[in-house]
């Protein structure tokens, strides 16, 4: 159990550091706008996978990925320095594709679902008629508690 959390802290960590790193410390032109979306580090701390979405063209993202990679062993080196870690994972960078995974599913959800055509629904009709008034203007609730 406490290996799970472990894993979990060391991956936002990661997270954290990497985006900052690669922000302000990498200086290859191939890599834009770059968001690290998430890190995976495998249960030995060997490896991590770190997902990324970059703001542009499909090309600007291949590019992107290759200049990562020709950085990860300068940003491995920077994290082995900055964190207290024994041994640093080996980063191995991809490009993050759960916006494209929940599109699609919203995409299959508004076809499988009724369209929604803005008729009250079952649970409109009532809460309006409990919150109307009658003639002379009170809602009706304090002649039942006065019965």
């Amino acid at each position: 159990m406490s290996g799970r959390r472990r894993l979990a802290r060391l991956n936002e960590q990661l997270k954290r550091e990497l985006s900052e790193l690669i922000r302000t410390r990498v200086r290859d032109p191939r890599v834009g706008l770059v968001t690290v979306t998430a890190v995976d580090v495998a249960s030995d701390l060997g490896s991590a996978r770190v997902h990324v979405r970059v703001v542009g063209a499909p090309e600007a993202t291949a590019e992107a990925l290759e200049g990562l990679r020709a950085a990860a062993p300068f940003l491995r080196g920077v994290l082995g320095r900055t964190l207290a870690l024994r041994r640093v994972p080996e980063l191995r960078f991809q490009e993050d594709h759960s916006l494209e995974h929940a599109r699609r599913i919203e995409e299959i959800l508004s076809d499988v679902l009724p369209e929604d055509d803005g008729a009250d629904g079952p649970g409109e009709a009532g809460s309006e008629e409990r919150g109307a008034a009658d003639e002379d203007g009170e809602d009706g609730e304090d002649e039942e508690r006065d019965a």
